[in-house]
C-alpha cells in the first residue's frame, strides 16, 4: 500500500516511474524502503517497446439527494433547539 495512495501507482504502472519518484522529494525513509521493491532494471531497449496503459475511469455514485439522513438530522436538530428554548423560555 503507498501512503500516497493507490492513483500514485496506477499512474506509473507498466512505465518507469523514476523520475517521478525524485522530482517528489522522498525522505530517506522512503528510498531506503523503495530499495526493498526494486527487482531490477528495465533494459534500454526494452524501454522503446513499453506502451503507457490506457487510464481506466473509475466511478463513483453519490446516494440519493433525498434520502432519510438529509431531513432527519436536521429535523433533530430544530427540535432539541425548540425544547431548549422552551426551557429557557419556562424558568
Amino acid at each position: 500500500q503507498h501512503p500516497g495512495g493507490e492513483e500514485v501507482l496506477r499512474e506509473q504502472a507498466g512505465g518507469d516511474a523514476t523520475e517521478n519518484f525524485e522530482d517528489v522529494g522522498h525522505s530517506t525513509d522512503a528510498r531506503t524502503l523503495s530499495e526493498t521493491f526494486i527487482i531490477g532494471e528495465l533494459h534500454p531497449d526494452d524501454r522503446a517497446k513499453l506502451q503507457k496503459p490506457t487510464e481506466t475511469l473509475i466511478t463513483t455514485t453519490q446516494s440519493n439527494s433525498s434520502s432519510w439522513s438529509n431531513w432527519v438530522i436536521p429535523a433533530i436538530a430544530a427540535i432539541i433547539v425548540a425544547l431548549m428554548y422552551r426551557s429557557y423560555m419556562s424558568e
